[in-house]
């Protein structure tokens, strides 16, 4: 008997004309919803489409992933912008991506933002209810990924949006619940069985422990696995058998209705 349920999703479409970035084709079995790049940050046009189609072959959910507009940077340096310029261009990009989503007959489950605008919008009000503005005036059915517990999270709430606090299998956690920042030495859980660990501890117990030894409750509905690291497709189809094992059911939200 199935006592869980979780949504697990992955970053892809996020290589750009001739670079190849993550193994998308690979890992879309082993997941159930899809944040796909929208342009900005990574992925182009023929990238968009094609992994949209992908995405469908494998009756995988399809979010919006948009990000700063910041190739070179893949979109994980933070830029000072202000709350009108960040509806702007999530607004704009949650559109590019529709048009292909409704050009294969589809439609798009959610939006998350990516990188330095997920992490921002985490943490500062007026930018999260940017995010939330922008979707809400776009369709206000779109389901809102958000860090667990963030300001992003709230910011939905508060527009009536549909709200999914996101967990992080291969992330450390700060004690306030924030991801550790990339550039700190223990930002990532290299470990592919300490990374499990985690997902099941979140999953079952909704809480984590923190790197200072602190314990977080978290109440998440999906969990995020990176495409683009070394190890990632044994990473996804490990992380997918030990869900099965476990009597963990693996489900977008879109298969809930």
């Amino acid at each position: 008997m199935t006592n869980h349920t979780i949504d697990l999703n992955a970053d892809i479409g996020e290589s750009f004309g001739a670079y190849i970035i993550g193994n998308d084709e690979e890992i879309l079995p082993f997941i159930s919803s899809a944040n796909i790049a929208c342009g900005f940050h990574a992925g182009d046009p023929s990238i968009m489409r094609k992994t949209v189609t992908l995405a469908l072959k494998h009756n995988v959910a399809i979010g919006a992933h948009p990000g700063f507009q910041d190739a070179v940077g893949f979109g994980r340096r933070e830029i000072k912008v202000t709350p009108e310029e960040v509806y702007e261009l999530t607004l704009y990009q949650i559109g590019a991506l529709q048009a292909f989503v409704t050009a294969e007959g589809s439609t798009l489950q959610h939006v998350k933002p990516h990188g330095a605008l997920y992490n921002m919008s985490a943490k500062d009000a007026l930018l999260a209810e940017a995010v939330a503005r922008a979707i809400y005036h776009f369709n206000p059915e779109l389901l809102l990924y958000g860090l667990a517990n963030s300001e992003l999270i709230r910011a939905g709430k508060k527009f009536g949006l549909q709200t999914v606090g996101e967990t992080f299998a291969d992330r450390t956690y700060q004690y306030d619940g924030s991801l550790t920042p990339r550039n700190h030495p223990h930002a990532l859980i290299a470990n592919t069985e300490t990374a499990i660990e985690q997902v099941l501890q979140i999953v079952k117990e909704q809480r984590v422990i923190a790197i200072d030894g602190s314990t977080i409750k978290l109440h998440g509905q999906t969990v995020c696995i990176h495409g683009d690291a070394e190890n990632a497709l044994q990473f996804a189809q490990q992380i997918s058998a030990t869900l099965q094992k476990e009597n963990i059911s693996i489900q977008n939200f879109m298969q809930k209705k």
